[in-house]
């Protein structure tokens, strides 16, 4: 188990070639995930509880199984009404979100004496080290060239908590999008990171739920990715 200490993490201002940032700025800026009466709102998966408590179940009985607290690193916490209910089972829990007065916000909005946010790019920037990395649908909103760049860094964790939303029954993995509101869903399309264009290579893979809406189609899969060592 990886031991840290808190400190500032180094961000590097790269020039972003894509339009994910304006994007989910703009997302939150005219409430496109819905009008909660909040200033930032992450949508019906974050806060739908038939869709957000087995996953808070899941994920305690994950990250209560070690010895020792890991550090997990949130790759697109959103308004963090997710994120909030995993931190006091964590040595050191670091959120990051592309949008930056979303950050600013949950700054303001949440503390914990272990708990960290930052405004990142998670397909540019060099991400912070951890021993658990959560990426809570997030890819399934982005183009497969951003998808790749996040792939390209995870071997750096130990274990991976992938959520999507996908097509029930058989569907043609990673069909390629527009970054932005939609998803694959529209294109009967879902990732699937072990396949192409991805071949992301993992020990062991483990299905930890699958989550299905009244709200809209298609499933909420969770899939727990043990990395090799």
């Amino acid at each position: 188990m990886t031991q840290m200490k808190k400190k500032e993490i180094e961000i590097k201002t790269v020039k972003n070639p894509w339009p994910t940032k304006a994007a989910m700025e703009q997302i939150y800026a005219m409430k496109l995930w819905g009008d909660n009466k909040t200033d930032f709102y992450s949508g019906i998966g974050s806060h739908n509880s038939e869709l957000k408590s087995p996953y808070i179940n899941s994920l305690v009985s994950f990250l209560t199984s070690f010895n020792v607290p890991p550090v997990v690193c949130d790759l697109g916490c959103g308004d963090f009404n997710v994120g909030k209910d995993l931190v006091k089972y964590t040595q050191r829990y670091i959120a990051i979100d592309i949008v930056t007065d979303l950050i600013a916000f949950n700054k303001k909005k949440f503390k914990d004496e272990q708990l960290e946010f930052h405004c990142m790019d998670i397909a540019l920037d060099k991400l912070p080290k951890g021993d658990v990395a959560i990426i809570r649908q997030v890819l399934q909103h982005l183009s497969n060239t951003e998808v790749l760049a996040v792939v390209e860094k995870l071997m750096e964790y130990k274990y991976i908590i992938l959520t999507e939303h996908l097509p029930e029954g058989d569907f043609e993995a990673n069909k390629e999008i527009i970054s932005g509101q939609g998803t694959r869903l529209k294109k009967q399309s879902g990732l699937n990171l072990l396949l192409p264009p991805f071949n992301l290579k993992v020990k062991e893979k483990t299905q930890l739920l699958s989550l299905a809406s009244k709200h809209y189609p298609g499933l909420i899969v969770t899939i727990l990715y043990e990395m090799h060592s």
